[in-house]
């Protein structure tokens, strides 16, 4: 299901721009990680926050289709998945975050 969500939202939002999104994750990156600014590329490259992506939403690491929301944020899938990243869910991860400090 959470597959299907990041396919048709993805889709959705093929528009994007992938600048801007990596503007918005530099400026997280100087704050620390963020599931509303950094993006998720980001997340899976530092192994420490991944870590944590793996702990909170044990599938969304090893999604096959995760590379296409690289981009993206976590706070940006929420919309096209809600029952599986609620805010409750987010707001997991985001305290997690808070723990791990950033990859320069």
């Amino acid at each position: 299901m959470l597959r299907n969500a990041l396919i048709a939202g993805l889709i959705a939002t093929a528009s994007l721009s992938v600048s801007a999104t990596a503007i918005a994750a530099d400026a997280a990156t100087a704050t620390g990680y963020s599931t509303a600014e950094t993006s998720i590329g980001t997340l899976l490259d530092d192994p420490a926050a991944k870590a944590v992506l793996d702990k909170v939403m044990p599938s969304f690491s090893t999604n096959p289709q995760i590379e296409m929301a690289r981009g993206m944020t976590l706070k940006q899938v929420q919309q096209f998945a809600p029952d599986q990243m609620t805010d409750e869910v987010l707001a997991k991860v985001d305290a997690e975050l808070t723990k791990v400090p950033v990859k320069k």
